[in-house]
């Protein structure tokens, strides 16, 4: 395999090379000699094994330097560029209520902000301050100068013209900040004056237009600083960008359009020229009706948009009509970071759900109901009795190591240690919470048939049989070291709903109900 050497160790994945728990590289480039090459490689076992001239030992999946370079998502090429006529059967939206509950619809309408650059939450409360609350389900609010939040109403003394009722134009906000905004939250409190209709234009489509119809213009306004002032009393603001910007590789990934706050750009009159010849172009394409997506904000709805890709803007409206929207801002990578997290999490929830079918599942393991069945009980049991949701995902998850057939070893008569090889696998995603009682589970029979009188009578033939080939009672020195372990007490309690979850004729929920109990705890 013929990679560039300091580009494979530099990607070395093992232990000494990167903290497990966050991924961070635990040395400096500067730390590796200055004539380092690969010893030895081969592939074994799935695996790259490379041995380096410093005596260090990495191991690579095969396909890892193949895999495709996937980006930030934040230009063009991340995003589906759209017209109005692409949301003829609807806009991207979603209740509140199936918002807040389902993780999946969560990542569904954050993910359309990734995408198409927006979403409407509808049914969102109408109350006062409602849209910090939404702001805080996937990040945090960027206080402004305008506050925390800001009302977009009509105004006696206003210092924007967003204050008043007069029509706006499509436009970015805050275009005179570096960093800008780039997430705006606008919550419907009262929308019952004739007209004040809002309108979208994804601005990224707008340029991609103007790159392909007038390329010189579409060069100009990708190297032209321009001048984005914003004042009034107590603030004074500006940020010298392009109103269209570009990332290293060409590609589109910011629009900054906002004619209301452009100074004075000074520059020679033929640069001047070819500025304003292709700023008027730009401003012409934004204004094309296929462009604007346009649509009517009610009582509790909230649109959620990229501020620094789509270009909004608000028909004219009854000065004396009641219009009232609440405003946030807040940015893309806090939004980006939990649909990733989100993604993250339902592909681990789907791991563990496909257990509960997979290999091993069915089997009854010496008992009335199968493995799966078995699991499922336990964890009905513990939220039957208002265990913490950490005890009651352990009581549900405790016998995962008894998967894809390992379960089949102990009732061989060898100890299969299910317990450890299950908090392994769980610690994956969960913390000691919920993977310690897993890992304790087994120690806790062999406790509770040495502590309590008439439990070990109690046991099943199947669970007395794996209690001999997991060690057996313990002695009392082995029981008074296990009950002074912080673990004990819950080890305990899931051990309870073990040994009562085996009945035939109980109707437990499926797997799909714990969801949101096991995604609210994953880390």
């Amino acid at each position: 395999m013929s990679l560039p050497p300091y580009w494979l160790r530099d990607n070395c994945p093992c232990a000494e090379c990167r903290d497990p728990r966050n991924g961070q590289k635990l040395f400096q480039i500067t730390d590796l000699p200055d004539d380092l090459t690969i010893t030895r490689e081969e592939e074994a076992d799935g695996l790259l094994h490379v041995l380096w001239s410093d005596g260090h030992r990495s191991r690579y999946p095969l396909d890892w330097p193949a895999q495709e370079h996937v980006g930030d998502g934040r230009s063009e090429a991340g995003k589906r560029l759209w017209t109005a006529a692409d949301f003829a059967a609807g806009i991207p939206e979603a209740d509140w209520a199936a918002y807040l509950a389902d993780p999946v619809e969560r990542a569904a309408v954050l993910g359309a902000v990734l995408r198409s650059g927006f979403a409407v939450l509808r049914e969102v409360p109408v109350v006062e301050r409602q849209v910090l609350a939404v702001a805080r389900t996937f990040g945090y609010v960027r206080e402004t100068n305008y506050g925390e939040l800001f009302d977009v109403r009509v105004e006696a003394d206003p210092n924007n013209l967003a204050f008043t009722s007069a029509a706006i134009a499509p436009h970015s906000d805050n275009p005179y900040r570096d960093p800008v905004p780039t997430l705006q939250l606008l919550h419907c409190l009262d929308n019952s004056a004739v007209g004040g209709d809002s309108g979208l234009v994804d601005g990224f489509r707008a340029a991609a237009i103007l790159r392909e119809e007038a390329p010189a213009d579409f060069a100009v306004l990708t190297r032209t600083p321009v001048p984005f002032v914003f004042r009034d009393r107590a603030t004074e603001l500006r940020a010298d960008r392009p109103l269209i910007e570009l990332d290293p590789l060409g590609r589109i990934r910011e629009v900054r359009f906002n004619n209301r706050s452009i100074g004075t750009l000074r520059l020679p009159a033929p640069e001047l020229e070819a500025f304003y010849a292709a700023y008027r172009r730009f401003a012409a394409v934004t204004l094309r009706p296929e462009l604007r997506l346009e649509f009517r904000l009610g009582p509790g709805d909230c649109l959620i948009f990229d501020n620094v890709r789509l270009l909004h803007a608000r028909t004219a409206f009854e000065r004396n009509g009641g219009r009232h929207l609440q405003g946030c801002y807040a940015d893309l990578d806090s939004l980006s970071s939990t649909v990733a997290v989100l993604h993250r999490r339902t592909a681990a929830l789907d791991a563990v759900a496909d257990h509960f079918e997979g290999e091993g599942a069915a089997e009854y393991l010496g008992e009335a109901v199968t493995l799966a069945e078995h699991m499922l009980q336990a964890g009905a049991l513990a939220e039957a009795a208002g265990a913490p949701a950490h005890l009651v995902a352990a009581a549900l998850l405790h016998d995962v190591g008894h998967f894809d057939g390992a379960g089949l070893e102990l009732m061989q008569g060898r100890d299969n240690r299910h317990s450890d090889a299950g908090a392994d696998w769980l610690a994956q995603w969960f913390g000691p919470e919920v993977t310690e009682p897993v890992r304790l589970h087994v120690a806790a029979k062999r406790y509770l048939c040495t502590v309590e009188p008439g439990y070990r009578a109690r046991l099943s033939d199947a669970s007395e049989y794996t209690l001999q080939v997991q060690g057996g009672p313990m002695s009392e020195e082995q029981a008074a070291a296990f009950a002074a372990h912080p673990g004990a007490a819950d080890a305990v309690a899931v051990r309870r709903w073990d040994e009562e979850a085996k009945y035939t004729d109980t109707a437990t929920p499926g797997f799909d109900h714990f969801r949101p109990l096991l995604a609210a705890l994953m880390r």
